[in-house]
């Protein structure tokens, strides 16, 4: 494990719990079920493949299986014990962390970004617990999601979420150049506990959070994190 990884993984063992499926509103599966059709047809067809050509020739078919497989996955997580933290929504890599206008609430904030390649896990999980009050779709579009722009260019799909103790934080699912499907679960009016399953994004994207601008970043540009086992900052 490396320092970056170390400084931001979950936070100390006591007072952890693990993260429901909550809103996506099944057991964890360890396969997310929005791939389940994605990989079984990939099987079919490198099997049918395997069947008629040998597996000279399927060898490519079996490894798009295989990256099926490690793109769908969806591993549970234990929820950090520190009860102000905000924890990341996703796998990937910190690419932002700055003052910035929240263009949801119209507010100035601390906002963080997660960057997702297409080699990490792609479950979205609620960063805090709370209420959401409100929810936003914008169509848009399908720039690289690593580029600042696409914050506000790209199709995205935003949460607003209220804690208990009156922190609103606003949530950003951004489709990118590949991904081309934001899978959101939760709507107004419904609780999220953190660490709680709530959407997905296909195939390489972004999620942005903005926070209250007295919050602490504990995560770094260029950090690794770990949907819901690492921390991203910490309210105040």
């Amino acid at each position: 494990m490396t320092s970056d990884e170390s400084k931001t993984l979950a936070g100390p063992p006591d007072g952890s719990r693990l993260a429901s499926g909550g809103a996506g509103g099944y057991p964890h599966p360890i396969i997310a079920r929005e791939g389940w059709t994605h990989i079984a047809v990939s099987v079919a067809a490198a099997a049918l493949v395997n069947w008629w050509a040998g597996i000279g020739w399927a060898a490519l078919p079996w490894l798009v299986v295989a990256f099926m497989v490690q793109f769908f996955r969806d591993p549970p997580r234990a929820v950090p014990g520190e009860p102000k933290a905000v924890l990341s929504p996703a796998d990937g890599r910190i690419v932002a962390v700055e003052r910035a206008r929240d263009p949801y609430l119209e507010r100035d904030a601390l906002k963080m970004s997660v960057f997702m390649n297409v080699f990490n896990a792609h479950s979205n999980r609620s960063p805090v617990d709370g209420e959401i009050r409100n929810a936003w779709h914008h169509p848009g579009k399908f720039f690289n999601a690593e580029l600042s722009k696409s914050s506000l260019e790209n199709e995205r799909n935003a949460l607003w979420i209220r804690t208990a103790g009156g922190a609103d934080v606003t949530c950003v699912q951004i489709a990118g150049l590949i991904a081309r499907r934001i899978l959101c679960y939760a709507v107004p009016g419904q609780r999220l506990a953190r660490g709680e399953r709530y959407g997905f994004i296909r195939f390489g994207s972004r999620v942005d959070v903005y926070l209250p601008p007295e919050s602490r970043p504990v995560a770094a540009v260029g950090d690794k994190v770990y949907a819901t086992a690492s921390m991203l900052a910490m309210l105040p």
